[in-house]
C-alpha cells in the first residue's frame, strides 16, 4: 500500500480515538454525519469506497465532494496539494510474518506466525488539491427517488427477520427474532420511519443465526459497556444505511448524548474501533456484500 506512515511506536488506536473525541467536543458526532450530498468517502482514482472507521474519519470533514487521493496518486495524475493543506488518516491492518520461538518440542526451533498491526497512511481530499483532471472530480449521480432505495434494502436483506407493528414502539426481539416498528403513518416523515427500521435491522444482524454478535446475544443490561457497544453499532450502521440510500439522519445530537459518548471513548481507546468494525459487518450482511476488503 502506498504512502504508508506510522510505526510500531505510534499508538494508532489512541491517535484515531483522539480525532473522534475532538469532533465530539466540537459538537459533531462523526457517525451521524448526513453524507448524502458529498457522497460516501471513496478513492477518486480507484473509485473504491472506504470502509469501517475510515468512513467516519473522512466523512466528518465537511467536504463538498468526499473523494480522496494518496500523495502518489496525485503525483501520477499531475496534480498537487494546495499550499498549507494537511492530509487525513486512513487506517488499515498490516499483516506481517514474524519468527517466534517454538512453544513445544514438536515444532521447529522457530516458527513463522502472522502478526497484525493497525497502521495508517495519508490521503487528501480533491478540494485540497490543484490540477486534478475533471474525470476524477465528478460525483456519482444519486437516486432521486430516495424511499424506493430504502424499500430495496429492506426487501433484499438476507435472512431478514419478520417486521411487525404490534406496539407503538420500535425494538428488536432476539428471543423471537422479529422487529417491531409502529406503522409508517405514526412517524413525522417516511425518512424517520426508515431510519428507525434500519436501526432495528442492524440490531437483528447480531442474532446467533446471523453474525452471532456477542453485544446482542449476551442480552446486556441497560447502561452497561456491552449495551452501549451494541447501541453504537446500531447507530453507526443506521447512518451508513442512510448514506447508502440517500436519506438524511434523523438523530438528535443533544449535549448529554455527546457527553455520554465522549466518556466512553475516553475510557477505552478501542471502543470506537470495535463498534465501527461490527457495524461494517452488519451493513455487509444487510446489503449482502461478501468478501469485501478495506479499500484505499
Amino acid at each position: 500500500m502506498e504512502n504508508q506512515t506510522g510505526s510500531a511506536k505510534n499508538d494508532v488506536y489512541a491517535i484515531v480515538n483522539q480525532k473522534i473525541i475532538e469532533q465530539l467536543e466540537k459538537g459533531t458526532v462523526p457517525w451521524l454525519q448526513p453524507w448524502t450530498d458529498a457522497g460516501l468517502p471513496k478513492n477518486a482514482v480507484s473509485g473504491k469506497s472506504y470502509r469501517g472507521i475510515n468512513i467516519m474519519l473522512l466523512g466528518c470533514m465537511g467536504y463538498a465532494n468526499n473523494s480522496f487521493l494518496t500523495f502518489k496518486q496525485l503525483t501520477d495524475i499531475g496534480a498537487k496539494v494546495k499550499k498549507g493543506e494537511k492530509g487525513h488518516m486512513v487506517v488499515f491492518w498490516n499483516v506481517a510474518e514474524k519468527e517466534q520461538p517454538a512453544t513445544d518440542s514438536t515444532e521447529p526451533e522457530k516458527v513463522s506466525k502472522k502478526q497484525t498491526m493497525l497502521r495508517y497512511y495519508i490521503v487528501f481530499n480533491v478540494g485540497q488539491c490543484d490540477n486534478i483532471p475533471e474525470k476524477f472530480l465528478t460525483k456519482e449521480d444519486r437516486e432521486t427517488t430516495e424511499i424506493p432505495t430504502c424499500e430495496f434494502v429492506v426487501d433484499n436483506m438476507p435472512q431478514r427477520p419478520a417486521i411487525k407493528s404490534k406496539e407503538q414502539k420500535a425494538y428488536y426481539s432476539p428471543s423471537q427474532d422479529f422487529v417491531n416498528i409502529p406503522k409508517k403513518k405514526s412517524f413525522n416523515s417516511d425518512t424517520a420511519y426508515y431510519s428507525t427500521l434500519f436501526h432495528e435491522l442492524v440490531h437483528s444482524t447480531g442474532h446467533e443465526k446471523r453474525l452471532n454478535r456477542q453485544s446482542l446475544v449476551n442480552n446486556a443490561k441497560f447502561g452497561s459497556d456491552t449495551y452501549s457497544l451494541e447501541e453504537l453499532v446500531a447507530e453507526i450502521g443506521t447512518c451508513y444505511l442512510q448514506s447508502h440510500t440517500g436519506i438524511t439522519s434523523q438523530f438528535e445530537q443533544s449535549s448529554a448524548y455527546i457527553q455520554g459518548w465522549l466518556q466512553r471513548l475516553k475510557n477505552d481507546k478501542r471502543f470506537i474501533f470495535i463498534a465501527s468494525n461490527q457495524a461494517q459487518k452488519a451493513i455487509d450482511f444487510i446489503l449482502n456484500h461478501k468478501d469485501l476488503e478495506e479499500s484505499t
